[in-house]
């Protein structure tokens, strides 16, 4: 994974593997049109704003900045203007409507006020509206400068890829300051002026950055959860991917879950641009958990000690892996469903693996590998464990590493053509599963277990 701005160490060394499963230059969403429908309702995931209430700000295209903002008939013209005034307790409603940033800014909204532990600042759509942040600029949202106690739910945001294509990219391709090419969906980014935690990204539709959909850097506490995000990562010079963290910074020492990706549906995340620091395609990755050791860059942090929880996600058709770690440590990868990632001719990396890292448990996962290249792997990692998984489509040879209830078979999907990961009720994943018994539901928020046992993959099936 690469920032914008930084010149990191590769993070894969992988093969080149000839041919394009694309066919050449087909860098539109229509190869995968199946995909771009609206994400399942996540009814189950919902504001846990907490305890104190403070004032609610609503903001309207149809508005006005001199307006109080205050009430529905009274409201902002842009949500930098509530986040402006924002304090602890505080919640934006954004409603219906376009937003875009202004001329020469650097983001749609930059958050750099924060909440605290019983009064965080929300920012969310108002009730039965689907508002829409589209921009050609750094950011669609950036949660900078320390700020915390910080939720964002419910909104859209879209990045510039339907207004450029591969060509114009490929001429850009040293460009490192291009906004129309390099820019990215959402960034919570520690690196300048402290650094935020206690972040929840929840809900929201991301897709069509050029550069990163969902990325945190030297945070903390972040919880990435319920969101669709597709199409990013096309057109950037930097390695970026759907979802990813990097370089975990500490806010406390604790020991327990404090980075959480769950529930989360990655599609048709890609790099068509090479790395530009070492000019090779390596990333456009669904979800990547990066140097949480912290060894690139000159980073002083030190090795980050909380864990990275990444279960129930659905992650297919991504240009490199659906998901890995790199440099990270103290990772639970568990009952996710990955189909058909390494969609880049460069990439052979597998469905879901490890990568120079250490205590990663990978569990009830579906791996369903591109016919011919690697389904799984641990290149330089120590003490992962790989159990209660199904791998499918996939040569012996493919398989890198197996633990002993590991199986091979088809895993019986109701239909994976028009993205149905559900199982059949004939599924081998039914009831085969290792028993995590703190993950209550699956994907679409139904109960876990089911029937006699825990089922493997994304999906419960549902008796």
């Amino acid at each position: 994974m690469a920032i914008n701005g930084l010149s990191l160490t590769v993070s894969l060394a992988l093969p080149l593997v000839l041919g394009n499963l694309l066919g050449g230059q087909g860098v539109t969403s229509s190869s995968v049109d199946y995909v771009n429908k609206p994400s399942q309702d996540k009814t189950t995931l919902y504001s846990q704003n907490s305890g104190t209430t403070g004032k609610t700000y609503y903001v309207s295209p149809s508005g006005n900045d001199k307006n109080s903002g205050t009430a529905t008939s009274s409201p902002f013209k842009t949500i930098q203007k509530a986040a402006n005034l924002t304090n602890p307790g505080d919640t934006v409603l954004i409603m219906n409507g376009v937003y875009k940033n202004a001329a020469a800014t650097g983001q749609v909204i930059s958050i750099t006020r924060s909440g605290k532990p019983n009064a965080w600042i929300t920012y969310k759509a108002y009730p039965g509206h689907f508002p829409k942040l589209q921009h050609n600029t750094s950011n669609g949202i950036m949660i900078q400068n320390g700020a915390s106690y910080i939720e964002v739910n419910g909104l859209e945001v879209i990045g510039n890829n339907a207004n450029i294509n591969l060509s114009y990219a490929q001429s850009q391709k040293t460009n490192k300051t291009n906004p129309l090419t390099n820019g990215n969906c959402i960034s919570i980014d520690g690196r300048k002026n402290s650094n935020p935690h206690h972040i929840r990204i929840i809900n929201n539709k991301i897709h069509d950055c050029g550069g990163g959909g969902i990325s945190a850097i030297q945070t903390d506490y972040v919880t990435i959860e319920g969101n669709e995000v597709f199409n990013n990562a096309w057109y950037s010079v930097y390695g970026n991917s759907g979802i990813s963290t990097w370089q975990n910074w500490r806010f406390d020492n604790s020991q327990g879950y404090k980075m959480i990706i769950r529930n989360n549906k990655v599609y048709n995340n890609r790099q068509y641009i090479p790395w530009i620091a070492v000019g090779k395609i390596t990333d456009g990755n669904g979800i990547i958990i990066d140097d949480s050791r912290n060894t690139q860059n000159g980073s002083t942090l030190g090795a980050y000690t909380g864990r990275t929880l990444v279960e129930n996600n659905i992650v297919f058709k991504n240009g490199g892996s659906g998901i890995h770690t790199y440099l990270s440590d103290h990772v639970d990868i568990v009952n996710n469903t990955a189909y058909l990632n390494n969609q880049s001719p460069e990439i052979n990396g597998g469905q879901i693996f490890t990568n120079t890292s250490s205590d990663v448990k990978v569990l009830n996962n579906i791996f369903y590998a591109i016919s011919g290249k690697n389904i799984n792997s641990k290149w330089g990692s120590t003490n992962v464990t790989y159990n209660y998984n199904i791998y499918a489509n996939c040569s012996a040879s493919s398989i890198k590493v197996k633990g002993p209830n590991d199986i091979v078979a088809d895993p019986k999907f109701v239909n994976a053509a028009i993205g149905d990961f559900r199982l059949q009720s004939t599924s081998p994943a039914i009831n085969k599963g290792f028993a995590w018994t703190s993950l209550k539901t699956d994907f679409a928020g139904k109960s876990r277990p089911s029937g006699s046992g825990y089922d493997i993959g994304a999906y419960e099936y549902q008796f």
